[in-house]
């Protein structure tokens, strides 16, 4: 029996409601293999501006600094009353979580499962046999300076004598690419042992740092493949050829982009997870963050139409990196995978004969499924 302390953030939007179903899913694990979980939940995000003044507290940050992992939703865009440009903005709690705790490395799992390759717009035969997953690096690049301009990382809009001009800066270390490339390598050790390095090295010089530190990098693992790709051709070849790549690895806006494209393998971008993980380790595992990809999705809340399997499958991950609970992850992902070759379906992933649920009624159904295994 184990002890394990989680913050959970709902967040805004859908957030709170594919939360529920993770939490649920989380503590029937805890009541089949005897694990206490305590749970602290939070607001984050507009809930935390609206109600705090702030898109998260320094109470908040401070209990996901003692807890052993951190359980996310997703968090809202600004209201239309709210100006664009103000002060705070829902995303700083994201960016603050990832800063303080130098969550460096996004791990985004993308599977087709045989069960639903016809709920895709891609061809079936296509999809078979895709198991991937994208190390996207996310504490530099373009969002760096949008969220933490400085002097030397600008970010911004101004007005000069010949109309406005924006700017954007995209700056990359040699040992920031060095620790993303080398945890890539790491993993595809665990997995098929290869490395798509994704970069745009013919246009831009943060790609071709780091191409060459990639190729510095990969001596050190003879026993993985690697290749390079640029980021447009792996765009086309995720469509072409998925079931042909193993571990991706790219910069922060890239591994963004690519992967909101690779939820469409899986057939809705409510079917994929992610962990953000650092260097810090706790007692069990690294110390992360665990969300679904997907948005706050406002124009379906309160409807009990979101899907809550990437938020459950993102508890998968969770048990697995931070709490070192691998026959509990593996369970949680048997029974998503079990729910749905039984023909249930959110309406995201609805395809012609399939039993269409809601929200709470497929974290109902994966329950049940935990507890035939």
């Amino acid at each position: 029996m184990g002890k394990y302390t989680i913050t959970v953030l709902p967040g805004d939007g859908v957030g709170p409601e594919v939360t529920e179903q993770a939490v649920a899913v989380l503590e029937a694990i805890g009541e089949m293999y005897q694990h206490a979980f305590t749970l602290h939940k939070r607001l984050v995000g507009m809930a935390a501006i609206e109600a705090e003044h702030t898109a998260i507290s320094d109470a908040t940050f401070e209990l996901c600094a003692q807890s052993d992992a951190i359980l996310f939703g997703a968090i809202g865009s600004l209201p239309a009353h709210i100006s664009l440009d103000a002060q705070i903005k829902p995303e700083q709690a994201l960016f603050r979580l990832r800063k303080g705790f130098q969550f460096f490395a996004n791990l985004r799992p993308v599977r087709s499962f045989e069960s639903l390759l016809n709920a895709s717009t891609l061809k079936p035969q296509y999809l078979r046999g895709t198991d991937l997953i994208v190390v996207r690096e996310l504490m530099a690049g373009l969002y760096y300076g949008y969220f933490d301009s400085t002097p030397a990382k600008p970010s911004e809009i101004r007005r000069t004598s010949q109309g406005e001009e924006a700017i954007d800066t995209l700056l990359y270390t040699d040992t920031q690419i060095e620790r993303i490339v080398r945890f890539a390598f790491d993993i595809a050790r665990e997995r098929r042992k290869k490395v798509t390095s994704v970069d745009k090295a013919n246009v831009l010089s943060s790609s071709l740092l780091w191409r060459h530190i990639v190729e510095r990098i990969a001596p050190d693992y003879p026993d993985v493949a690697y290749e390079h790709l640029l980021v447009d051709a792996c765009a086309m070849h995720l469509l072409r050829r998925p079931a042909d790549f193993d571990v991706i690895v790219t910069e922060n806006l890239f591994g963004d982009i690519l992967t909101d494209e690779a939820s469409m393998l899986a057939g809705s971008i409510g079917m994929l997870p992610s962990a953000s993980l650092g260097t810090r380790q706790t007692e069990y595992g690294f110390f992360g963050l665990y969300e679904p990809i997907h948005g706050s999705a406002p124009d379906i809340s309160g409807l009990d139409k979101a899907n809550p399997i990437a938020a459950i499958l993102s508890v998968a991950l969770l048990l697995r990196y931070s709490l070192g609970l691998y026959q509990e992850s593996f369970a949680v992902e048997r029974a998503v995978e079990q729910t749905i070759a039984t023909g249930y379906r959110t309406v995201d992933i609805g395809e012609e004969g399939a039993q269409i649920v809601g929200t709470k009624e497929m974290g109902r159904l994966i329950i049940d499924a935990l507890s035939y295994q």
